[in-house]
């Protein structure tokens, strides 16, 4: 079978990587692993069900709902919503798990499955390991009766749980603010606009029709020139971009300069250090985030720390030091306080509130960063486990890092959810980082 899970759950071509008798398996394994199933019947174990609003959801949630319940969870379905909003979900209702089915940022065919444990919090790889193993082991055989799992439609007021949440989360007033926000098409459709416009912010909402094909389909966070022309166009003060699920967030100023997940960081980490809410004064990042964003941070007296690519991996490094803020350049951005997972909505939200207190632009607030350059290319490759230790790979990156020295630095990994290895390279200016990239991705694609 192979490994299934990968950086951010189990994510594929739907259908044929990811089959609905895998979604089957994988809900009954993980309800044995999540959940404490009784003989007796005496306790119910729940499970919240989300989904972003691609074709292939109805039928993976349909048989990951099955799963459950043939091990006599009740599954209570919540419709089409934000990654963030079934994690909270899955805290508010008192679930033993949840689930979100949804491929991000990757385009329509895909899917993936994501799971969170009781609280809302994201699987360690121990616990993933568990339930594959779970998988190859299960009989067929589940409770009878009574004892078997009920499928529950807890649509009806989920939205609203979500963002009544998100008012208590940013109780600041946005009125007077100007936003354009890119939805995706996708989960982030009908939440986002709402959370913005009533906390008084004035909304132009664009690619908020799903129509379960058109997600990520050349809008939302991953083609950013969208929005950067709709904020220029509208002449709004701020353009947010979300991505399928909503889980990150991406930002524009009002003249349609990107302000990346380095830079929003930079801004919440000096507003979270200011009101006294910036624990231990770090700020959580990973290998990925800008050198510009560590020598801000230096500047202003706060700790940057570095962990894996992948917003569970800092999700870790906070909960493991108890510190209030991390993300990814990326967009995804955490607060514990307010979430167990990145919510591209809240980003928005905070970004906005910064903005509203301050009096100030978003361009002023990110003026605080200088943005080194950076090039980053993704090489597709037919087995990215062969890449880091081939010889050659490892010259060119040794001779790559000794003509770079101290003025910049090379980053070469595998992604997590698709086959493509990537090369990154930051250096004093940006011709050098493309050169330097390019070998580099030469090399790797020989392999």
């Amino acid at each position: 079978m192979g490994k299934l899970f990968g950086t951010d759950g189990v994510r594929g071509l739907a259908n044929e990587r990811l089959t609905a008798p895998l979604a089957m398996k994988l809900g009954a394994a993980a309800a044995h692993v999540l959940t404490e199933i009784e003989a007796s019947g005496q306790r119910r174990p729940t499970a919240v069900v989300g989904r972003d609003p691609r074709a292939s959801g109805e039928m993976l949630t349909a048989a990951l709902a099955a799963g459950m319940a043939s091990q006599g969870v009740d599954v209570l379905d919540v419709g089409v919503l934000p990654t963030p909003a079934v994690a909270f979900l899955t805290d508010d209702f008192g679930a033993d798990m949840g689930v979100m089915i949804s491929a991000s940022h990757n385009p329509m065919p895909d899917n993936g499955i994501k799971f969170f444990a009781a609280g809302g919090h994201k699987l360690d790889d121990t616990v993933e390991d568990a339930i594959e193993a779970t998988m190859l082991n299960l009989t067929p055989q589940g409770p009878t009766g009574a004892a078997i799992g009920r499928i529950i439609d807890e649509s009806h007021d989920a939205l609203e749980r979500y963002l009544h949440h998100l008012r208590l989360a940013v109780p600041t007033p946005l009125d007077g603010l100007k936003v354009v926000v890119d939805c995706a098409n996708g989960a982030a459709s009908e939440a986002a606009p709402l959370a913005y416009s009533s906390a008084g912010a004035e909304v132009t909402a664009i690619h908020n029709r799903p129509n379960a094909y058109n997600i990520n389909d050349g809008v939302g966070s991953t083609h950013i020139d969208v929005i950067q022309k709709a904020v220029v166009e509208h002449g709004a003060d701020i353009g947010l971009a979300h991505d399928g699920d909503a889980d990150r967030c991406l930002a524009v100023d009002s003249e349609g300069n990107v302000v990346d997940g380095d830079q929003i960081m930079a801004i919440l980490a000096i507003a979270m250090k200011e009101d006294g809410e910036l624990k231990k004064n770090t700020l959580v990042a990973t290998v990925m985030s800008n050198l510009g964003l560590k020598l801000a941070m230096r500047e202003q007296g706060i700790t940057m720390r570095e962990t894996k690519v992948g917003d569970r991996y800092v999700l870790a490094d906070l909960n493991a030091g108890d510190f209030s803020l991390g993300g990814e350049q990326s967009g995804h951005i955490v607060i514990p306080e307010h979430g167990t997972t990145g919510d591209g909505t809240l980003t928005g939200l905070s970004i906005m509130a910064r903005m509203a207190t301050t009096g100030r632009s978003l361009s002023e607030l990110a003026s605080v960063m200088r943005v080194l350059p950076q090039t980053l290319i993704n090489v597709p490759v037919p087995d990215k486990s062969k890449i880091i230790s081939d010889a050659r790979v490892q010259g060119a990156l040794e001779a790559a890092e000794q003509e770079l020295g101290e003025t910049g630095r090379v980053l070469l990994r595998p992604s997590g959810t698709e086959e493509l290895f990537r090369v990154m390279v930051e250096a004093a200016d940006p011709a050098t980082a493309r050169r330097i990239a390019g070998k580099l991705a030469a090399v790797v694609a020989e392999v």
